[in-house]
Order: structure tokens, then C-alpha cells, then sequence
């Protein structure tokens, strides 16, 4: 049963032009100053939470049931040859654009590093150490530890070849320097049994590529900090990038004044992160990076918090409670989530992450939702990765996430009034989410007015999501893409002219209510479109939604068509009725036949992050008009059978 949760007031109608609001809310920055935050520091690793390496009984029981498919996983990597990341893979990125050709191998390599690291924790006979300085030692001669498509956009040069010297810091360079870290605090004495060169040149490697670089250097965008600091960039990359930093320096520096500056420097970015989210905690990237955003913004603060003793904490702030709760408004069931931006529609969120998140900001919403995964993936299991402080954060909740029987009740109506998002649902089984915004935000494609439509929790009218990520897709040519552009999302195209990308290109006059939704579309269109107003809006009736567009233009110059994604089998055999059925259920869409020609275009979907969510093929439904005219109303309806 979902109920009313609406964020702000029952009814809130955003007159203002749609745009990312930067606020100075500095959450951190002004409750606590930099004397307050040097003197909270638990210094020498004293934060640690964990076992000792040699404590077995303590890891026998935080491992507990895992603890032999821990063993077995690292066993697989005994006799792992280790991967070359060789120099035309680099260059790769910019040749054709190519990622994984770099990525794989070097992905193949700290997966198993990570493996062997946790199996030694598990085990703790040092049967695992040779392998795992194997893999350390390995990673040191490489250059760099940034991805190239990382490196073309944040190295110096430019390029995707690293430069000796040029140490950029970015998504898994940091993640890498976190896990060595780890390793450093656990097993730096079983190195000095074999080799005391081991501990220093890995100390002297996270202290060169992360720490020095990190305290000397602000011009990352990521960091929104000096010259370069852009308002309009921060997204997930500044809390997981920062998380990362911060474990680092936590793992490594016992110098207080060092460390000091390093949890500050963190602080001041997380602070414009915040500022730079919407204050309603809407994620305008989309479920599928709330793992990297609030999920990520929660280990940092976790980190934040275990390093001043509980000191430093603002997990009772509202905004960091409601980004939380984004994960779980967006999700519509049976695994599927709203998927606005680049999200794909299939996920939910990670189950104990988001216990643990719910736990610390009071959410019994999270934590009931946290438990509804659970119960739905009774397989679940926890195994090691890259992250190192996820794993072991998993395995300390374990137990009491799942002995978690905290009831779940979905929400059947929210409103974000900043991010301009709209989810309403009844118990008909219709779950609606529409959206304003502009189209120059996070992972944005030009989608503004757009809706998903579900039905007993499955996707009639959807958002096609992201292929593979590419050079193009980050690059001046990502509407080229036919995954971003308007005419691939469920809104019109106007005199024969689609969305245009762009901060000024927004929408306006949002009018959310339980039941319905509207919103003026026309500022998301060029001026070639020469519209005036066009007002799409969607309202829920039982088991049947409407869709209406009222508009007004300068000039008819061309066909308006309304454009519908879906998949399943689509007849648009009989005039004026559009019948889908995916999965066993039927949808009827009916239009005026004497105001529309119906005509449908079959996508095949070649790329697998695609066409693991809706096979191999979507369809877009195109409704032409048959006239042209400067103002009116279409209106179009859709029921299931």
C-alpha cells in the first residue's frame, strides 16, 4: 500500500523559470570551524572500528557465514596472472572512443586484489600476502591509475595516455588508493616480515599519487574549488571522489596538522556539493547513481564521523535525509525505478547501504524499503570489491540488517519542487512520474515534460536509458546520441523541431497535485519551434491517464508529432486505438484518428546495457498531426484492459 509523502506542501505550483539553484547552505562549514574539526581528530587510526589483523576470533566473527566463500574467492586468484594495461589501450579512447579495452584489464587486476585481501582478512596465514604484493607492486609500476577517458578530460595534457608526474585524481585512481590504504593498515607488519622495501614503496606510492597531490592541487572541477569551480558540474564525482581521499588520509596520516587540512579541503567540497544538489534531495542523475551521489555522500559523512569521534556529524540535516529517501520514492516496484538522465529503469538500490543510511538519518522509510529488498533477494550475499570500506561496513551491519523487520509503505505521491520531478500513483496500479527541470543538468537528456508510465508495476511508456559509455557520450557530440535527444523520449516535437541541450532550455509553471500534473515545455524548445506556450500535462483517473497538450504557437510551420516510447507487441492496425501488450498485460492508447496518422519506428537495441532491460527491441509511437494550426489541444488516453 503506498501512501501521500509529499515533499513541502500538498500543492506546489514553480512559476519560476526551472534552473540548478546554487545555495550557500555550507551544512558542515557552518556548524563547525576548522579549530573545531584539528581538535575532534582520533588520530593513529584509533577510528578503526574493526578487528586487528591478528584478532581471529573478531574476524571469524564479522566474517561469519561469508567467511568461507570469502576464502574460496581469493583462492581463485593464487595463481592470477596479472594484466598489462599496454599503451595502445590507452590511446584506444580517443581513437574510436573505446573505455573497456583499458578499463577491463585494469578492473581484472584490483578485483583481484581485492579478493585476496579480503580472503587474508578471512584466513589471516598470510597464505595470500605473496599475491596480493604481487598485485600492489604491479599497480606501482603503472604511470598512472586513472582511466583514460578520466584522463583525457583531467590530465594536464589533455590526453589519454598518462605523463610520468601528472597524477590525476579521479573516480579509480582514488578508489585504488583507498583499498591500498586498507591493505597498509593491515598487513604493512606481515610486509616488513618479507620485505621492509614492500611497505615503504607502497606508503611512498598512496602518498605521491593521492595524498601530496590532493592537499597541493584545487583545480579538479570535481573538487569545487578555486579558479576552476563551476556550479553547474558537481555531481556524484565530488562525494565518492572525497570519500575516497578522506579513508586515504584517515588510513595513512598521522600527522594532525596534515590531516587536519585534508578533512577541511574535503569538507569545503562536500559543502559545495550540497549546495549544488537541489535542496528538496531530488537526484537529477537518476536512481541508478544514487549509490555513487547520496550513497557515496553517506560514507563519506560516515568517515567524516569516525574520524572526529562522532564530533563532526550532520546526518540530522533534512536535505541529507531526503537524498537519501530519493532511492526509495523512485523505485515502482518489482525492480523497476523511474530512470530519468542516464539511469537505467531496472534496480532499487543496495539494500544494506541503504539500511545503513536510513539508520543514521532516523528514515524508517529506508529502512523499511532496505528490509523489502532484502526479503526480496533471500541469496544475498556480500562480497568484496574495490570499496574496501563498503565491505567492511557490510559485513558490521550484517547481522542486524538481516534480522531487519521494518515494515515497508511505498508512497503514492511526491513532489520535488526544485529538481521539478512528480510521482503519483493509486491502487489501480498506475504509477505515473513526469518531469520538469532543464536540459543541461547531470547526465541530462533533453527530455523536459516527459513521462514514464507503469501498470501493475511494469513499463508501458518508458525512458530508453543510456548505451555503453563512450567518449562520445561525455563529449560535444552526446545529441548526436539518439538515447538524449527529445524525439527518443515521450514528448512532442513541435513544427518538426525537437528539445534543444542547454541551460536556458527549461521548463516552467509546474502545477503538481496528487492526482495530476502539468507543466509549460515551451522554454525546452529553439526558436525555430516558434511556440508560445505548450502546457503537457498528465492526470491519473482509477486505472486510466490522460495526456493533454494546450498550446499556442507564432507560426505553424510543419506537423506537431507526439512521440511514445514502448516495447512489447504495438497494433496500430485499428484508427484512433494503439494497443501494447508487454508481459501478459494490455494497454490501450486511443487518439483522435481524425486529428492523428499513427505510425510506429522498431529500434533494435545492439548495445547490452540496453538490451538487458528491454530485450531487443523498443518501438517509438509516432502520432502525426493531420493539420497544421497555431493553437489547440490534443488530448490522448491510455487504460489497461
Amino acid at each position: 500500500m503506498r501512501k501521500i509523502s509529499i515533499i513541502l506542501t500538498l500543492i506546489i505550483i514553480s512559476l519560476s523559470a526551472s534552473a540548478r539553484q546554487f545555495t550557500d547552505r555550507n551544512l558542515i562549514k557552518n556548524r563547525y570551524t576548522f579549530e573545531q574539526v584539528k581538535e575532534a581528530l582520533v588520530m593513529n587510526q584509533k577510528w578503526v572500528p574493526y578487528p586487528a589483523y591478528s584478532d581471529r576470533a573478531g574476524w571469524n566473527k564479522l566474517m561469519g557465514e561469508y567467511k568461507s566463500d570469502i576464502i574460496k574467492n581469493g583462492e581463485k586468484y593464487l595463481n592470477y596472472e596479472w594484466k598489462v594495461v599496454p599503451a595502445t589501450a590507452y590511446l584506444a579512447y580517443e581513437q574510436d572512443g573505446n573505455r573497456g579495452i583499458m578499463e577491463g584489464p585494469l578492473g581484472a587486476n584490483n578485483q583481484a586484489i581485492a579478493s585476496l585481501f579480503a580472503a587474508e582478512l578471512a584466513e589471516g596465514n598470510g597464505r595470500f600476502i605473496p599475491q596480493i604484493i604481487n598485485g600492489m607492486y604491479h599497480a606501482c609500476e603503472m604511470t598512472s591509475w586513472a582511466l583514460s577517458a578520466h584522463l583525457a578530460g583531467l590530465s594536464f595534457c589533455r590526453r589519454s595516455l598518462p605523463e610520468k608526474g601528472d597524477n590525476t585524481l579521479e573516480l579509480t585512481q582514488g578508489g585504488m588508493s583507498q583499498m591500498f590504504s586498507w591493505i597498509m593498515y593491515y598487513l604493512h607488519d606481515e610486509f616488513d616480515k618479507i620485505q621492509p622495501e614492500f611497505s615503504k614503496r607502497f606508503a611512498a606510492e598512496i602518498k605521491y599519487r593521492e595524498l601530496d597531490s590532493y592537499l597541493e592541487r584545487d583545480d579538479f572541477w570535481w573538487m569545487g574549488l578555486g579558479e576552476n569551480f563551476n556550479k553547474r558540474m558537481l555531481n556524484n564525482w565530488t562525494p565518492w571522489c572525497t570519500a575516497n581521499a578522506l579513508l586515504s588520509f584517515m588510513l595513512m596520516e598521522n600527522d594532525r596538522d596534515r590531516l587536519a587540512q585534508a578533512v577541511w579541503k574535503g569538507i569545503q567540497s562536500v559543502d559545495q556539493y550540497m549546495n549544488c544538489v537541489q535542496g528538496d534531495g531530488g537526484i537529477e542523475e537518476g536512481p541508478s547513481y544514487w549509490g555513487h551521489a547520496p550513497g557515496k555522500l553517506y560514507d563519506y559523512l560516515n568517515a567524516l564521523s569516525m574520524i572526529t569521534g562522532g564530533k563532526i556529524t550532520i546526518f540530522d540535516e533534512k536535505q541529507v535525509k531526503d537524498m537519501g529517501e530519493y532511492i526509495v520514492r523512485s523505485y515502482v516496484g518489482d525492480g523497476w525505478v523511474v530512470n530519468f538522465a542516464d539511469a537505467s529503469a531496472r534496480g532499487g538500490g543496495l539494500g544494506d547501504l541503504i539500511y545503513r543510511y536510513g539508520k543514521a538519518v532516523n528514515s524508517d522509510l529506508m529502512m523499511g524499503y532496505a528490509t523489502y529488498l532484502k526479503d526480496r533477494n533471500p541469496n544475498y550475499r556480500i562480497s568484496a570489491g574495490l570499496d574496501v570500506s563498503r565491505f567492511l561496513e557490510s559485513l558490521s551491519y550484517d547481522n542486524e540488517y538481516r534480522n531487519s523487520t521494518c515494515p515497508y509503505e511505498a508512497s503514492n505521491y511526491t513532489w520535488y519542487p526544485e529538481t521539478e520531478f512528480h510521482y503519483m500513483s493509486n491502487a489501480e496500479g498506475v504509477f505515473v512520474a513526469a518531469r520538469g527541470g532543464f536540459n543541461d543538468e547531470s547526465h541530462n537528456h533533453n527530455d523536459i515534460g516527459s513521462v514514464n508510465l507503469y501498470y501493475d508495476n511494469l513499463p508501458v511508456l518508458i525512458d530508453a536509458g543510456v548505451g555503453t559509455y563512450t567518449r562520445q557520450t561525455f563529449s560535444s557530440e552526446r545529441y548526436s546520441i539518439w538515447t538524449m535527444q527529445s524525439l527518443y523520449h515521450n514528448v512532442p516535437e513541435i513544427n518538426g523541431v525537437a528539445q534543444k541541450d542547454g541551460e536556458q532550455y527549461r521548463a516552467s509553471e509546474c502545477i503538481s497535485t496528487p492526482k495530476s500534473f502539468s507543466v509549460n515545455i515551451a522554454g525546452a524548445y529553439p526558436a525555430e519551434a516558434k511556440v508560445q506556450k505548450w502546457v503537457r500535462s498528465y492526470t491519473m483517473n482509477g486505472a486510466t491517464v490522460k495526456v493533454t497538450d494546450k498550446f499556442s504557437l507564432s507560426e505553424a510551420s510543419a506537423p506537431n508529432t507526439l512521440n511514445f516510447m514502448t516495447w512489447g507487441d504495438v497494433d496500430t492496425s485499428v484508427p484512433g486505438i494503439i494497443t501494447v501488450k508487454v508481459q501478459g498485460r494490455t494497454m490501450e492508447m486511443k487518439y483522435d484518428k481524425n486529428t492523428f496518422s499513427a505510425d510506429t519506428e522498431v529500434i533494435k537495441l545492439k548495445d547490452g546495457n540496453l538490451s538487458h532491460v528491454w530485450g531487443d527491441e523498443i518501438c517509438r509511437i509516432s502520432l502525426k498531426s493531420a493539420k497544421l494550426q497555431k493553437s489547440g489541444t490534443y488530448s490522448i488516453t491510455i487504460t489497461k484492459k
